[in-house]
C-alpha cells in the first residue's frame, strides 16, 4: 500500500466530486435528486474518476475498477446509514484501491 498515493487520490477525487456535486445541488431541485439520483450520481462518480486518473497518472482501467468497488461499497453504507456516510464509505475504498497500484508490478505481469 503506497500511503502517498492513497492519500493523493482521496483528496483528489474528494476535490473532483465536490465540484458537480455543488454544482448540481445549487441548479437542480431535491425532487431532481429524488427522481433522477440513483442514475445521476453513479454517473457524476464514474466521470469524476476519470479527471482523477488523469491528474494522478494512473491507468484508466484500474482507476474505474477503484471507482466501482468504492461505489459498491458507499451504495451499501449509503442504504444502511445515509448519503454522506455512503460518500465517505465511498471515497475510503476509492482511495485504498488507488493506494494499492503498484506500476512495477504492473510491468512484470505485462512481461
Amino acid at each position: 500500500m503506497n500511503a502517498r498515493l492513497f492519500w493523493k487520490s482521496l483528496v483528489v477525487q474528494a476535490v473532483v466530486v465536490s465540484i458537480p456535486f455543488a454544482a448540481l445541488g445549487a441548479a437542480l431541485s431535491d425532487d431532481f435528486f429524488e427522481d433522477w439520483g440513483w442514475l445521476v450520481g453513479p454517473a457524476v462518480w464514474l466521470a469524476c474518476s476519470l479527471v482523477t486518473a488523469q491528474i494522478l497518472r494512473l491507468p484508466l482501467a484500474y482507476v474505474l475498477f477503484s471507482a466501482i468497488a468504492g461505489g459498491v461499497a458507499g451504495l451499501v453504507v449509503f442504504l444502511a446509514t445515509s448519503h454522506l456516510p455512503g460518500m465517505i464509505a465511498a471515497l475510503l475504498v476509492f482511495a485504498a484501491s488507488c493506494g494499492s497500484y503498484d506500476p512495477e508490478a504492473e510491468a512484470a505481469a505485462t512481461k
